[in-house]
């Protein structure tokens, strides 16, 4: 039977594609959508789906639940988009895995500031429609590893081992100041939500979930007469932002970042576009300096470990005039 093909948006919108990926089987639509875009208020999201979200299937509620493959389109106003990196390194590539140095820069799902630089939008350009999905995020900023499975069962073996503790990541960071000790750890409970920054995390004893990440201390420097340090994270627990927060909270914050670093005004004129001169000079990067440097879990077809790197990039190792 011949299907028509999908209507296409008016000049001025953009269509954001989805797919829903096999472990997010059974959630609620609008809970999906809040994963997939993280600074809209739940209110806020609930208007969109109910006046956006465009599916041939059937229409789709807040409520609805989704399902692996469920496809639909989500119509919103187009704004100038950013321009964003193209390169998409593969590290390594088998029947169940692609995985990619994803470069600083470059969002993973598609949003409404960004529908068309994204590894997703990218990945479907250059492998095919179903090629892979990614198994975890990255922050746009954060550049380094990223895991896709390449089949439904790849999809969902990973999704199960990155809710569990089964994968071990490791990230370089530069950070400021010299830390006293070489190895310190950070265990400080985290909670999503802060007065001046929704999708912000902030460390509550009382209403945080356990938080612990580990810091090895790899080469102190000095640079403009300023402290820095070059550290090897590694976080025992998955919190959003845990890297970032735990190292503000040590007094050590990642260099050049807009959310936990010298000003918590950063990043809202950030967002705004009117981050002034003085703030990106203080802020020394154009991006906060983490990278995924390590990951190791086991092989969704062979269930044997399997562990893959990605250097420091070239803006981070510049910083320490390497």
């Amino acid at each position: 039977m011949h299907r028509e093909q999908p209507e296409e948006a008016p000049e001025g919108y953009v269509d954001i594609r989805y797919v829903v990926e096999p472990n997010y089987a059974g959630w609620r639509l609008d809970a999906y959508l809040a994963q997939k875009i993280r600074r809209m208020t739940p209110e806020r999201l609930q208007g969109v789906i109910l006046r956006g979200v465009i599916c041939d299937e059937r229409r789709l509620k807040p409520s609805t639940p989704v399902y692996p493959g469920l496809s639909f389109r989500l119509r919103r106003r187009a704004s100038e988009e950013p321009p964003t990196p193209t390169e998409l390194p593969v590290v390594f590539q088998d029947d169940w895995l692609l995985v990619l140095d994803k470069p600083a820069g470059l969002p993973i799902h598609p949003s409404a500031r960004y529908h068309k630089g994204t590894l997703v939008t990218l990945l479907r350009e250059r492998f095919g429609e179903r090629f892979a999905e990614p198994a975890h995020r990255l922050d746009r900023e954060t550049s380094g590893l990223v895991v896709c499975g390449r089949t439904t069962e790849a999809c969902r073996v990973l999704g199960r081992l990155f809710v569990s503790r089964d994968v071990h990541k490791e990230y370089l960071a530069l950070c400021e100041g010299h830390p006293p000790e070489d190895t310190f750890t950070v265990d400080a409970p985290i909670a999503e939500g802060t007065e001046l920054i929704r999708i912000a995390v902030r460390i509550d004893p009382v209403a945080g979930k356990e938080s612990r990440t580990r810091f090895q201390v790899l080469r102190r420097f000095t640079r403009d007469g300023a402290p820095f340090a070059l550290l090897r994270c590694f976080p025992e627990t998955g919190r959003q932002h845990q890297i970032r927060i735990h190292l503000h909270h040590a007094g050590l914050p990642l260099v050049g970042d807009k959310m936990y670093g010298p000003d918590p005004g950063y990043f809202d004129r950030f967002s705004k576009r009117s981050l002034e001169p003085e703030a990106w000079e203080r802020l020394r990067l154009p991006r906060h300096a983490l990278h995924a440097a390590r990951i190791v879990f086991p092989h969704p077809g062979s269930g044997e470990e399997v562990a893959f790197e990605a250097p420091l990039p070239a803006d981070l190792a510049d910083f320490m005039g390497e």
